[in-house]
């Protein structure tokens, strides 16, 4: 294993961050919040036509063909820029298990994509711990009837497809799996549900929904697709929330050694120094678990024995995101002072965030209960 970027994955990071760092800096942020957009489409082009949305697609369509660790560093781009774009939706929760599974023509959907000209999103979560699907399938025909209610689905309004994994039922060798099925929104009831972020989520109601054959990702419903859409959810999630507690640190870093108090700067007390080095710690414990993550899913897309343990370091990495993280961004408030608090200055984008991927990942206690029965099974 080896946390070094390459040439060409720095290469990569350069160019995400330069990019970010011109548009979506802090006032470009403000502007865009006072329009009530769902995302800033002019920074989903830009990341488009500088090739960063396609480093994860085929190259059939436009992309680089490229990997989890070159998904990982565009991601935690993004969240340390905290940038208004549907990257985690289209990419992680879509594309990934779009490009490993589908067929030809359900690969054709990412070449808009490619450009930023169009928008998927997958439903991972459902009412109860991540992972567990209650949706189910009912073969009709030469299709399926898709019922359930999937949560929080970032997007779903504005995707091309919705990405829907749903257990299918009934006699046949297929019964029991679970099948991953490309949804068009207009196809489903969507109700708005609180976002922490501006980010839109959707509760996902599928009421006898009739899929074609067509829909079904790859043409089996064997699980693969599922255990792909459900590791990259969490590993993007987690790039995610590692580049928000990077853009955090950096941000307090900077105020604490500018930032006077009885003619000293914050950085020479004591008692600061100590805080910052926990949010650095928490900072590098969740860098450590992402990296890991990446590399073991990289090797050979998860379903080797390279990615035999990605599902733990996974948990391991969520758990992280979710209790150590969140509260080094605590602890990146509570140095800032009152003005932490304000929403006109930029820490309050990073808590959101923050925030926002701990509910998504369910929580620390989920994560540690996810861990404890993925120990059990090998005891």
């Amino acid at each position: 294993m080896d946390f070094n970027l390459d040439e060409t994955q720095r290469e990569l990071r350069e160019l995400a961050a330069g990019l970010l760092g011109r548009e979506a800096d802090r006032q470009r942020l403000e502007a865009f919040e006072k329009t009530g957009a769902p995302y800033d489409t002019a920074v989903w082009k830009a990341l488009g036509q500088a090739g960063l949305l396609g480093v994860c697609l085929p190259e059939e369509v436009g992309g680089a063909g490229l990997g989890a660790i070159e998904l990982t560093v565009v991601l935690r781009e993004i969240g340390a820029h905290v940038a208004p774009v549907p990257a985690y939706a289209s990419l992680a929760l879509a594309a990934v298990p779009l490009a490993a599974h589908g067929t030809a023509a359900q690969r054709a959907l990412l070449a808009p994509l490619n450009e930023g000209e169009a928008v998927l999103t997958g439903a991972y979560r459902e009412v109860g711990p991540p992972g567990e699907v209650a949706a189910t399938a009912r073969p009709d025909g030469d299709g399926h009837v898709l019922d359930g209610v999937k949560t929080f689905v970032p997007y779903a309004a504005e995707a091309a497809r919705i990405l829907v994994p749903a257990r299918v039922t009934g006699a046949g060798a297929q019964d029991g799996q679970i099948g991953v099925f490309l949804v068009e929104p207009s196809q489903v009831v969507l109700t708005p549900q609180p976002s922490a972020t501006t980010e839109p989520l959707s509760r996902v109601e599928l009421a006898g929904v009739r899929v074609t054959a067509d829909a079904l990702l790859g043409g089996a419903a064997d699980g693969a697709a599922w255990r792909t859409l459900r590791r990259s959810a969490v590993a993007g999630a987690v790039a995610l929330a590692s580049g928000v507690i990077e853009g955090a640190l950096n941000l307090t870093t900077e105020y604490v050694k500018t930032r006077e108090q009885f003619e000293r700067a914050l950085a020479q007390f004591q008692a600061v120094t100590m805080q910052i080095g926990d949010v650095y710690i928490a900072k590098r414990a969740l860098d450590v678990a992402v990296w890991a993550a990446a590399w073991r899913l990289s090797e050979d897309a998860g379903n080797g024995p390279a990615a035999g343990d990605a599902d733990e370091v996974l948990a391991i990495a969520s758990y992280n995101a979710c209790e150590p993280v969140m509260k080094a961004l605590y602890t990146c408030q509570h140095l800032h002072g009152g003005i932490g608090l304000d929403v006109t200055y930029p820490l309050h984008r990073y808590f959101a965030w923050g925030k926002q991927l701990g509910h998504l990942l369910g929580g620390a206690e989920d994560q540690l209960d996810t861990l404890g029965s993925l120990l059990a099974q090998e005891a």
